[in-house]
């Protein structure tokens, strides 16, 4: 005997929205997803590194240019790991059994987030190097 079809699921109501109330509960996500992150102990670390780089890009770039990567480095390394935490929890939601589809795609995103902490350590060294020995 087979089972009848699952009806039809109801559109989010976010889009059915417009204007200030699309931005207004967009923010509102945004904001649940940044608290959402904030459980994560290596989106705190990294928030607590960048609290110290933010402003730090001031002192050590050398223009608008070098402030600029600085920053955007050091913000995309938050952006990977929210997106990591994303995928996780994601893969998290099918189950709890061991798959080769999902230690992949956690290894893939795991991969991400590493070569971010490299690229943001590479800009950060060289901007040491050139504002301090060269």
């Amino acid at each position: 005997m087979t089972t009848p079809p699952d009806p039809p699921a109801q559109p989010h109501p976010q889009k059915a929205r417009r204007g200030f109330s699309r931005l207004w509960y967009a923010a509102g996500y945004s904001a649940a997803g940044l608290r959402a992150g904030w459980r994560e102990t290596a989106f705190r670390q990294e928030v607590l590194a960048a609290i110290v780089l933010l402003p730090a890009a001031f002192w050590v770039g050398r223009g608008w240019a070098e402030i600029a990567l600085l920053c955007a480095v050091t913000l995309l390394v938050l952006v990977v790991e929210l997106l990591n935490t994303g995928i996780e929890a994601a893969i998290d939601r099918i189950g709890p059994q061991w798959h080769d589809l999902s230690k992949k795609a956690k290894d893939i995103g795991s991969a991400a987030v590493l070569l971010a902490l490299l690229l943001a350590g590479g800009v950060w060294l060289a901007a040491l190097y050139a504002r301090f020995f060269a």
